[in-house]
């Protein structure tokens, strides 16, 4: 095992311990909204954990405004020509807005007719300057190279737009961040046994649906990043066809349920197939930890804040510093 410095994974540690706040903060920001009245799309540009908050906030979006929310990959714009993008609004989500593709893909998407949106944590970044309209992650100062709090306060800077989309969901944004903030402090009452099992784990699949297939993107991304751990994301209305087969090898499944009543059917489905074939699974949610009255885009949030510290903790334990894995840097350049 690698012998770690005394201060192993400690700027991970505080950042994920500012995350309640922050995503406070995010959520509570004035938005100026241009005219959109025109508007019949939205698209999301990111990469990494920045992508799986844009995934998390297109269901949510979709929900409450019934328009399309989808993803475009940056190189339609960084590599290709880009797309017709009239009546159309582009969210470009970039903790440090400072990635190529990501500059390029926010010029060409203004230059191809749509509002552009940036979602950032690094004021006057370049994306930034090549946006319409700014919504700040508010994050601060981000050290340790996997994205924690920066990726909390991406998801409540999202709802801040839809709370200027949608009036009526102010309200329960804001009731969702005084939920969230309450967990400060708070951990899953799992969180040893899912542990123990991430120690003895070489594959693990993390589970979701809705908001939460974005929250399981984003945790199989931390296993991967700070553990080294093979670790892939799934759909539980996905999850039932070729993947289940896997079951057959030692497979741990861990289940992030937001709670919302209409996903209770596949996520139960889930649980007793996977139960039932073998595999060790835990079913997280966030009310496990006292967090109830969230939005689905909230309880995605609350399941991460939750669950970072098992990425943390496991990375520690396998004798790797999640503030610096040996291979990432914390701006990734790609074309």
């Amino acid at each position: 095992m690698t012998d770690l410095p005394a201060n192993a994974g400690h700027h991970m540690a505080r950042e994920i311990a500012e995350a309640p706040g922050v995503f406070a903060t995010s959520a509570a920001q004035p938005v100026d909204l241009p005219d959109l009245t025109s508007l019949r799309a939205i698209y999301t540009v990111a990469r990494g954990s920045s992508d799986a908050a844009a995934n998390i906030l297109a269901y949510e979006i979709m929900r409450e405004t019934g328009l399309p929310v989808t993803s475009l990959p940056p190189s339609v714009f960084s590599l290709g020509r880009g797309v017709r993008l009239t009546d159309s609004a582009v969210l470009v989500v970039s903790q440090s807005g400072a990635s190529d593709d990501l500059v390029r893909s926010a010029k060409g998407a203004k230059a191809a007719g749509a509002t552009v949106i940036a979602l950032t944590n690094a004021p006057a970044s370049p994306v930034e300057a090549a946006s319409d309209l700014t919504l700040r992650i508010g994050a601060g100062e981000e050290l340790a190279v996997p994205a924690t709090k920066s990726v909390v306060g991406a998801i409540a800077g999202g709802m801040a737009l839809l709370s200027a989309l949608v009036p009526g969901y102010a309200p329960r944004a804001a009731a969702s961040s005084r939920a969230i903030d309450a967990l400060q402090d708070k951990t899953l009452p799992q969180t040893r046994a899912v542990l123990a099992a991430l120690l003895r784990a070489s594959h693990v699949y993390v589970i979701g649906r809705d908001t939460g297939f974005g929250a399981a993107q984003e945790l199989a991304l931390k296993l991967k990043e700070c553990c080294a751990l093979h670790a892939e994301a799934y759909s539980s209305s996905e999850v039932l066809h070729g993947p289940l087969q896997l079951v057959t090898n030692p497979l741990l499944i861990l289940i992030l349920d937001t709670e919302a009543p209409d996903l209770q059917d596949s996520l139960n489905t889930a649980e007793a197939r996977f139960r039932a074939a073998g595999g060790t699974v835990f079913r997280l949610r966030a009310s496990d930890a006292g967090a109830t009255g969230l939005t689905p885009a909230a309880a995605a949030a609350a399941l991460l804040v939750l669950t970072y510290p098992l990425a943390l903790q496991a990375a520690l334990a396998l004798g790797h510093d999640p503030d610096h894995p040996a291979t990432l840097s914390k701006v990734t350049q790609t074309r």
